[in-house]
C-alpha cells in the first residue's frame, strides 16, 4: 500500500537528500535571510523517518555561490586559463568541438561520460542527445563502478535486475541478514537503524568485511576474509549447507534450474581448503551456515566490497546461489539485494546512459526494443547506433580513438580506477567539455566549463536502492548565470541540427520517458509525479494501471520459465595477488563525512572539519615492522602509482591489508593505486583489491 503523504508547511518543499542511494527525505524552507534553504526533518518518509546524516544536514552549503560555478567558463587557447564567457558563446564552443571531431574523425570518436547523481529525466535525456544528435555509440556512466556486477549477476539468476526486490522495511522483520562488503554505519548513516531494529526483533546480523568497522562491531558475528576471496568464502558455506542437509529441496525443484552444476562447484570449496583461502576459521564458517539456516527467513546484501572485483559478477552470483540452495528468494522477508551507492544509480542505468542499454532497461542489440524507441524518439531504428566500450574502457581511450568528450556529473580523473593514467588520457583529447555544480578536478582540465543547476534548484525523479521512484520539486531559483541539463541538451542539439526532442521541461521529458519505458524490464509506463508525490514514491515495474511492485519475485522470476538460474562458480584470485615487490594489499572505501570523488562534500567546512584529508589505515604489527607512529606519512606504491597520506594504526584491520579512503585529490588520491583489471561481465574495474608495499614517506 502507498505510504500515507502529509503535506509540508506553507512555503516549505519536500524533496530528498542529493547524496546516496538511500535518497532520504527531508523538507527545505527558505532562510530567515531570504539566501539559500535550510534542511528540516521529514519524518514521514519510511526510508529515513527523519533521520539524516551530516552530508544531508549540510547540503545547502553548497548552494552557496562562494562554492560552485556561477557563470560558464571557456579556454580560449590551449594551455590558456579558464575565463567567464557568456552562455551563447560557451555552447557554441561545445557543438563546434563536438561537431568538428565528427566531422574529421567520425561519430564513435566523439564520447559521452555521465553520472549516477543525474536525474532520471538528465540521464533519460542524456543517452537520448548520444544515439540522436551525436548518433555516437561511445557513452557510458562512472554507476558503471558502482552495482554493475550486482547488475549482471541479478540478470543472470533473476531475469530483472532492481537493487533492492523488497523494500527496506523488511529487513528488519526477517530471521538473519548477511551483510557482504558494506560499512552503512559510515556510507549510509540512516540505514543503520534497520540493522539494529532487526536485533531488537530477535534477529541475527552476520557482517563480511576485512575490516572491524563501525557496522562489524555491531554485528552477532563478525567474518573478516582476506581481500579478493568473497567468492571463496560464499562457496565454503554453499558446501557446507549441503554438507550439513540445510538445502531446501522443494524449493529447488519447483523453483530454480541449474542446481547440480552449481552444487558440484560448490562442493569442491571444502571448509578447510576455504579457510586457507580467507583466513575465516572453520568453526566461524559453520557458526554463519547455522545462523542463517535457523530461522524461516533471511537476506544477503552485498555492496562494493564483493562486487569492485575482477570476478564481481560470479562472487555476487555465489551468495544468490546460496540464497536459492536455501529457498531464501522469491519468498517474503527473504532474497538477495544490493545496495545501491550512488543518488539515482539505479536509475541512472535504466534509462540510456549505459553502454549497451535503451530507456527501460531494453537491450540495445534486441530489435523489438530498437524498434519502440525509435519510434517513441521519431528516427530511424537502423540509425540508431550499436553498443559502446564500457567506463573504463571509454576513459581508456581518450585521446587515441575517442577525441572529444562530454562529461556531466562526474570527475574521473579522483575516482576512476588507475587514476593517473586516466587523468592523462583526458588530458590528451582534442576537446573537453563538462557540465557540473563545482569546478571539479576533472572540470579543471576541460576546454569549455558549464554551470548547471542542482537538486535543489530543479526538478526531477530518482529511483532509490529500493527501486522505489521518487520525486525531488525544485525549493529555490538558481543564480543567474546557472542553468539546468536539460537546458545545455536542448542547446546543444538545436546547434547540432536537431531542433525538436530535446525539452527543457523535466515533466515533459519524464512523460516521454514513461513512453519509451513502456513494456520494457523497467516500466515506468504508470508512473507519473502527481503519483510520486501522493504516494511516498512508487516502485517499478508499474505498467499503465499498475499499483507498483514494491516486492518481486513473490510468484515466479522474471526469466522466460520463471525459475530463478543457479549459475555454477568456482574460486579464483583477484587479478593481482601480493608479492616480495608488492607484499601487502589495499582495499579502499569511504568515511561518513565525505562523498564519492569529494567535489561537493570536499567544500563544506563541517564535513571537512569531520574528515580533513586521506589516511593509511594498518595494522599494530605492520606499523611496528615498518617502524612508523600513528600519523606519520606513509608511501603506498602499486604498480600502477604511489599515494602518500598520515598512518592510522588500528587493530580493526587484518595484519596484512591496508585502507585508504578515495574522496581525495593529489597525492593522497588512493585511486593512483588501484587496478584497472576488469570483471568479464560487468565491466567492473577491481577497485577492492591490488598489491602494495608501503614505507615511511
Amino acid at each position: 500500500m502507498p505510504t500515507p503523504h502529509s503535506a509540508p508547511a506553507p512555503g516549505v518543499t519536500a524533496t530528498h537528500c542529493p547524496y546516496c542511494a538511500l535518497q532520504c527525505g527531508m523538507n527545505l524552507r527558505p532562510a530567515p535571510d531570504g539566501t539559500g534553504v535550510t534542511v528540516e526533518e521529514r519524518t514521514e518518509f519510511p526510508v529515513n523517518r527523519g533521520a539524516l546524516c551530516g552530508k544531508g544536514r549540510t547540503a545547502p552549503a553548497v548552494l552557496s555561490s562562494r562554492v560552485r560555478l556561477t557563470e560558464p567558463l571557456v579556454r580560449t587557447h590551449a594551455g590558456g586559463p579558464l575565463v567567464a564567457a557568456g552562455w551563447e558563446e560557451a555552447l557554441d564552443a561545445v557543438a563546434a568541438g563536438l561537431a568538428r571531431t565528427a566531422r574529421v574523425h567520425g561519430p564513435d570518436a566523439v564520447g559521452v561520460f555521465g553520472g549516477g547523481g543525474l536525474t532520471n529525466e538528465k540521464a533519460y535525456a542524456l543517452g537520448k542527445f548520444a544515439r540522436v544528435a551525436l548518433r555516437t555509440s561511445q557513452i557510458d556512466y562512472n554507476g558503471r563502478f558502482c552495482m554493475s556486477s550486482a547488475a549482471a549477476a541479478h540478470q543472470r539468476a533473476f531475469g530483472l535486475d532492481r537493487g533492492l526486490p523488497f523494500p527496506l522495511e523488511d529487513v528488519p522483520r526477517t530471521g538473519c541478514v548477511i551483510l557482504v562488503g558494506s560499512n552503512l554505519a559510515e556510507t549510509m548513516p540512516p540505514a543503520l537503524r534497520f540493522l539494529t531494529e532487526l536485533k531488537a526483533n530477535g534477529g541475527t546480523l552476520i557482517v563480511v568485511d576485512p575490516r572491524r568497522t563501525r557496522t562489524a562491531e555491531q554485528a552477532d558475528l563478525h567474518l573478516a576474509p582476506r581481500p579478493g576471496t568473497d567468492l571463496a568464502l560464499a562457496l565454503g558455506l554453499l558446501h557446507l549447507v549441503v554438507a550439513e542437509g540445510r538445502t531446501d529441496t522443494e524449493f529447488i525443484a519447483t523453483r530454480t534450474t541449474g542446481w547440480e552444476e552449481a552444487r558440484a562447484a560448490a562442493m569442491a570449496h571444502w571448509p578447510e581448503l576455504v579457510e586457507r583461502l580467507t583466513g575465516v576459521p572453520v568453526p566461524r564458517l559453520r557458526r554463519a551456515v547455522e545462523l542463517f539456516c535457523a530461522p524461516e527467513s533471511a537476506m544477503v546484501l552485498t555492496a562494493r566490497g564483493p562486487e569492485q572485483q575482477s570476478k564481481g559478477t560470479d562472487t555476487v552470483g555465489a551468495w544468490i546461489n546460496l540464497c536459492l540452495a536455501t529457498g531464501r528468494a522469491g519468498r517474503p522477508l527473504s532474497g538477495y539485494g544490493c545496495l545501491t551507492g550512488q543518488g539515482n544509480g539505479q536509475g541512472g542505468r535504466e534509462h540510456g546512459q549505459k553502454a549497451d542499454q535503451l530507456p527501460g532497461y531494453r537491450k540495445l542489440t534486441d530489435p523489438a526494443a530498437r524498434a519502440h524507441v525509435a519510434g517513441v524518439w521519431g528516427v530511424d531504428p537502423a540509425g540508431l547506433p550499436g553498443p559502446g566500450r564500457s567506463a573504463y574502457e571509454l576513459l581508456d581511450a581518450l585521446g587515441t580513438d575517442v577525441r572529444a568528450l562530454l562529461l556531466m556529473g562526474s570527475n574521473p580523473v579522483v575516482s576512476a580506477p588507475r587514476a593517473a593514467h586516466v587523468e592523462e588520457r583526458v588530458r590528451s583529447l582534442d576537446f573537453l567539455a563538462v557540465a557540473d555544480v563545482v569546478l571539479s578536478e576533472t572540470a579543471a582540465l576541460a576546454d569549455v566549463v558549464l554551470p548547471v543547476t542542482q537538486w535543489a534548484e530543479e526538478t526531477g525523479t530518482t529511483t532509490n536502492l529500493e527501486g522505489r521512484v521518487l520525486l525531488r520539486r525544485r525549493a529555490l531559483t538558481p543564480p543567474p548565470g546557472v542553468r539546468s541539463d536539460l537546458d545545455v541538451l536542448h542547446g546543444l542539439a538545436s546547434r547540432l541540427g536537431v531542433e525538436k526532442g530535446f525539452p527543457t521541461d523535466p515533466e515533459e521529458v519524464f512523460e516521454e520517458l514513461r513512453r519509451a519505458s513502456a513494456g520494457g524490464p523497467a516500466d515506468y509506463s504508470g508512473i507519473s509525479y502527481a503519483r510520486v508525490e501522493a504516494e511516498q514514491g512508487v516502485f517499478w515495474p508499474c505498467p499503465t494501471g499498475s499499483e507498483g511492485t514494491p516486492r518481486l519475485f513473490l510468484d515466479r522470476f522474471a526469466t522466460d520459465d520463471g525459475r530463478a538460474r543457479f549459475v555454477p562458480v568456482s574460486h579464483r584470485d583477484a587479478a593481482e595477488t601480493p608479492d616480495a615487490d608488492y607484499p601487502l594489499l589495499l582495499t579502499t572505501g569511504r568515511v561518513v563525512a565525505q562523498y564519492q570523488s569529494g567535489a561537493q562534500t570536499r567544500r563544506v567546512d563541517e564535513l571537512n572539519a569531520a574528515a580533513p584529508g586521506p589516511f593509511v589505515e594498518l595494522h599494530p604489527r605492520l606499523a611496528a615492522r615498518l617502524g612508523v607512529d600513528d600519523g606519520a606519512p606513509l608511501a603506498v606504491t602499486s604498480r600502477r602509482g604511489r599515494a602518500v597520506a598520515p598512518a592510522r594504526i588500528t587493530d580493526a584491520i587484518r595484519a596484512d591489508t591496508v585502507f585508504m579512503p578515495f574522496h581525495w585529490p593529489g597525492e593522497g588520491r588512493a585511486n593512483s593505486l588501484t587496478n584497472d583489471a576488469l570483471d568479464p561481465v560487468s565491466r567492473m574495474p577491481e577497485f577492492k583489491v591490488c598489491a602494495v608495499r608501503v614505507e615511511p614517506a
